[in-house]
């Protein structure tokens, strides 16, 4: 099983970028999938989830401003992230639990500057 994710990079205060990750190896559709993010010296969140029938659920910090989506043809999973603040600079990682394994990408940097 693999998780690619993609996307991240250094935006200003009050910009967007989208998250990408692709999973190879698993019946994409039947999993739910989430992205959580780690911030230095700061232990791993839960930020998104998305189940296999599209249920969502955000940690708090992020309602209305993020939007996690799934696309089942391309395997891939999106976090949709606007109106970015500093405190959401972070390691950004995909993550599913699939055939009673957890499975992580390798992470994304997402840099916010003020």
């Amino acid at each position: 099983v693999q998780l690619q994710a993609s996307g991240g990079g250094l935006v200003q205060a009050g910009g967007s970028l989208r998250l990408s990750c692709v999973a190879r190896g698993i019946n994409f559709k039947l999993y739910d999938m989430a992205w959580y993010r780690q911030a230095p010296g700061k232990e791993r969140e839960l930020v998104a989830t998305i189940s296999s029938v599209g249920s969502v659920d955000y940690t708090d910090s992020v309602k209305g401003r993020f939007t996690i989506s799934r696309d089942n043809v391309w395997r891939t999973v999106y976090l949709q992230m606007n109106s970015l603040k500093p405190a959401d600079t972070a390691v950004y990682y995909c993550n599913t639990n699939a055939r009673s394994t957890v499975f992580w990408g390798q992470g994304t940097q997402v840099t916010v500057s003020s």
